[in-house]
C-alpha cells in the first residue's frame, strides 16, 4: 500500500512539474522569485496523493470513493436526474448547506473562509505557476494585458474597477478569511464543546495559519502604499513561510477535508438516485424509514469487511438501537444486581 501510494504521489508531482513547466512557456512566464511557492505546491500535490490512496485502501474509504465518484460521473444517473448533480455541488459542496443545520454563525463563518481560500487559490496557483501573466501594454500603463499560457484573454484599465480586482483580489480574499478563521479560533478557546477534543496541531495551527497568511498579505500591501516599501522584505519573507508551511501542512491535517469533499458529494448522489426508484429501508424492528436501501447494504458491506461483528445493527433505526441496548443492559448486566 505503501509502495504504491509513494508511486502515484510521484507520478502526480511529476504531471505537475511538467504542467508547469510547458504551461509557462518553457518557463519563459515563470517568475524565479515564487519558486519557493512552485516548489510547496509540488509537494502539496504529492502529499495529497500519498495520503488520497492511502485513504482509499481503506475499506471504508474505498466504497466511498468508488460509489461516490461512480455516481458522480454516471451517465444514467445524467439522464434521469439532470439537475441534481449541478444542485448538490452548489448546494452540498460550494453552500454547504448542511452547516446551517448545526449553527447559523458557523455556517456563515466558513463561508468566509471557503470563498476566501477558493478566490486566493484561483489565484496564487496559476500566477505561482506562470500560467497566468500580467503585461502593461503600453510599457508604462495604465493599460494591462492579462495573459493565460501566452494567450491574451483580458485588456484592461489599472485605474478601473477590473484593475483594481486584479491587483487586489488576494487583500480581498484576505478579509474574507480573516473573520471566519477568527470566528473558530474564538469558539475554540471558549466553546467548553469544542475545546473537549481538540488538538492543538489538528485544530488551532489551520486556523493560526490562515489568519497569519491574510494579516501578512494585507500589511504587504499597506507597506507598499502607506509606507513606501518599509519592512516590506520582512512581511514578504514572513508571509512566504507562512504560506509554504501551509501548504505542505494540508494532506497531514484538518485541511485536508477539502480533497476528501467532492466524492462526499458523489455519496449524496448515490443516496438522492435511489430515493427515485423509492428504494428506502425501514426498521425491522419499527417499520421507520431510515435511508436508502443501497446506502445501508453498502454500509453493511462495509462493516463486514471492517471485521465488525454487529453489521445488522444497521438495519435498525436509532431510537430502536437504544432501546436494544437498553434491554440487552437490563436482561444481562443488571441481572447481577437484583
Amino acid at each position: 500500500m505503501t509502495r504504491r501510494a509513494t508511486l502515484v504521489a510521484t507520478a502526480v508531482s511529476l504531471l505537475l512539474i511538467l504542467a508547469i513547466y510547458f504551461g509557462s512557456r518553457m518557463l519563459r512566464d515563470f517568475d524565479s522569485a515564487l519558486i519557493p511557492y512552485a516548489v510547496a505546491t509540488v509537494f502539496l500535490a504529492f502529499g495529497v496523493a500519498y495520503r488520497y490512496t492511502v485513504w482509499v485502501s481503506a475499506p471504508g474509504a474505498r466504497r466511498l470513493f468508488t460509489k461516490g465518484w461512480g455516481s458522480l460521473f454516471s451517465a444514467e444517473n445524467f439522464r434521469k436526474a439532470p439537475t441534481a448533480l449541478p444542485k448538490m455541488i452548489a448546494t452540498y459542496l460550494g453552500f454547504q448547506k448542511f452547516l446551517g443545520a448545526r449553527s447559523h454563525a458557523r455556517w456563515a463563518a466558513h463561508q468566509l473562509i471557503f470563498w476566501g481560500c477558493i478566490l486566493a487559490a484561483a489565484i496564487t496557483f496559476p500566477l505561482t505557476w506562470g500560467w497566468f501573466t500580467f503585461t502593461s501594454s503600453t510599457g508604462s500603463g495604465p493599460g494591462y494585458e492579462m495573459r493565460i499560457w501566452g494567450f491574451k484573454v483580458l485588456g484592461y484599465d489599472s485605474s478601473s474597477l477590473i484593475g483594481w480586482l486584479m491587483f487586489h483580489g488576494l487583500d480581498v480574499a484576505a478579509v474574507l478569511v480573516i473573520p471566519g478563521a477568527s470566528y473558530f479560533l474564538y469558539r475554540r478557546m471558549k466553546d467548553r464543546g469544542a475545546m473537549t477534543g481538540q488538538r492543538f496541531a489538528y485544530d488551532l495551527v489551520p486556523l493560526i495559519a490562515l489568519i497569519v497568511i491574510s494579516v501578512t498579505g494585507l500589511l504587504l500591501t499597506f507597506s507598499s502604499i502607506f509606507l513606501h516599501g518599509g519592512g516590506y522584505e520582512f512581511l514578504a519573507l514572513l508571509h512566504m513561510v507562512s504560506v509554504v508551511f501551509t501548504l505542505i501542512y494540508i494532506p497531514f491535517g484538518k485541511f485536508f477535508h477539502i480533497v476528501q469533499r467532492p466524492a462526499a458529494v458523489g455519496m449524496q448522489l448515490f443516496k438522492y438516485t435511489a430515493r427515485q426508484k423509492d428504494e428506502v429501508f425501514h426498521c425491522r424492528r419499527c417499520n421507520t424509514p431510515i435511508d436508502t436501501a443501497p446506502y445501508v447494504e453498502n454500509l453493511e458491506a462495509t462493516m463486514r469487511d471492517l471485521k465488525l461483528d454487529f453489521a445488522e445493527w444497521a438495519e435498525y433505526c436509532p431510537r430502536c438501537k437504544r432501546e436494544l441496548r437498553g434491554n440487552a443492559y437490563l436482561s444481562h448486566v443488571k441481572k447481577g444486581f437484583k
